[in-house]
């Protein structure tokens, strides 16, 4: 007898639940855990439609909410102070690792798929582990979240750029161009829009007090924007943080996101639920030789990036230090990207995710003192006490 999918539903929700309690206790990223879910029951989830469905609201709503945070100005500022040190990450954490990939004998979109994957640090475990190990007032802190800043919006591009290669047949220049047409029109016309439509968007949702018509209409928004770019051969994950933006000039965003993260926080654990049941491991690990290539280079590159960038950025070399022994984790951006793949391709970016997380999760929580061992504890300055009258 088939299970019905309300009970398949309900379960996988309670596993969620169990695994999400499980993540607080040990301090292990929850991510990482939903994945291996996924992979667990792959067998009985892996065509399941509703899951699918389900996953893509999540995600959607992810970059819905990511995008909310980014108005045009602060756009602006952050990328003033960070963009050296962004593009050094590009060059370094996409571009070298597509190169080495391309040298194993790779085709070149393969290659910027596995250079996509490898390029992103994950903002949900490395803000999560921000906050449980106490290091939010850090000097290295608002260094790291400028990179994840900047690399959340190079990312969407990047996952845009690989659906029009993955689209069919040959990409000529011309392909790009069109494609890089569709990515600046959408973006036009979010800001457009948000200049003009929803430039008194506060004062209606101020009108309506019924939260369901609410929760419709600002699901609604996000959905069908990031439809319009599934449309235009973009991806959805794109389309819905232009809409966050087109969201982002208003006054009180808390009221929009207030609404939305209830959803998205039931939605997002189904998508890396299903990722893994699209991980099929088959034989065993598939290019374990370029897998341990990637993960060391991986490693490097993100030092690489704390160390140079974070002196660009005017960070001390021991806080630079500290913060590129922070960014190492991959998640939610790889996953995405990864998500395009298929067969075997796919399968080894899934290895990637689940060691690079790991491995960065542990450097993460090491790196003070990693840091202290190689510059020494850091001196405690000595307060000059004013004695009354003196």
């Amino acid at each position: 007898m088939e299970m019905p999918s309300l009970l398949g539903a309900g379960l996988v929700l309670l596993l969620i639940f169990w695994l999400g309690f499980l993540s607080l206790k040990i301090k292990f990223p929850n991510v990482i855990l939903y994945i291996l879910l996924g992979i667990v029951l792959a067998g009985a989830l892996h065509h399941n439609e509703l899951l699918h469905f389900a996953s893509e609201i999540g995600i959607v709503l992810l970059f819905f909410l990511l995008g909310l945070e980014f108005n045009i100005k602060r756009l602006g500022g952050i990328a003033k102070k960070i963009w050296p040190a962004g593009f050094l990450d590009v060059g370094l954490s996409l571009g070298v690792s597509m190169a080495i990939t391309y040298a194993f004998g790779l085709d070149l979109f393969t290659s910027f798929l596995i250079g996509g994957v490898t390029y992103a640090t994950s903002s949900s475990i490395t803000a999560k582990l921000l906050d449980d190990t106490s290091r939010m007032a850090n000097r290295e802190t608002e260094f790291i979240l400028a990179l994840l800043i900047f690399e959340d919006l190079v990312a969407p591009i990047v996952v845009a750029i690989i659906m029009g290669m993955s689209s069919g047949g040959d990409f000529a220049p011309i392909d790009l161009a069109i494609l890089i047409g569709k990515i600046v029109g959408l973006a036009l016309g979010a800001i457009i829009l948000g200049k003009t439509l929803f430039k008194r968007f506060e004062v209606l949702l101020e009108k309506i007090d019924d939260e369901d018509f609410k929760i419709a209409l600002l699901i609604g928004i996000a959905l069908a924007y990031g439809g319009l770019a599934l449309y235009l051969d973009l991806s959805e994950v794109l389309g819905a943080f232009l809409a966050g933006i087109m969201l982002a000039e208003i006054g009180k965003i808390e009221r929009v996101e207030q609404t939305v993260l209830p959803v998205k926080d039931l939605m997002l654990p189904l998508f890396f639920v299903y990722f893994g049941t699209t991980i099929e491991f088959g034989d065993g690990i598939p290019m374990l030789g370029l897998l341990l290539t990637l993960i060391g280079w991986g490693l490097i590159a993100k030092l690489l990036v704390g160390i140079i960038g974070g002196k660009l950025y005017g960070l001390s070399k021991r806080v630079s230090l500290r913060a590129g022994l922070s960014i190492c984790s991959r998640g939610e951006f790889s996953v995405v990207i990864a998500a395009l793949a298929t067969g075997t391709i796919k399968v080894f970016s899934g290895m990637y995710i689940l060691v690079a997380a790991f491995i960065g999760m542990l450097l993460f929580e090491r790196a003070p003192n990693i840091t202290n061992l190689i510059y020494g504890k850091p001196k405690k300055k000595k307060k000059n006490l004013k004695v009354p009258g003196s």
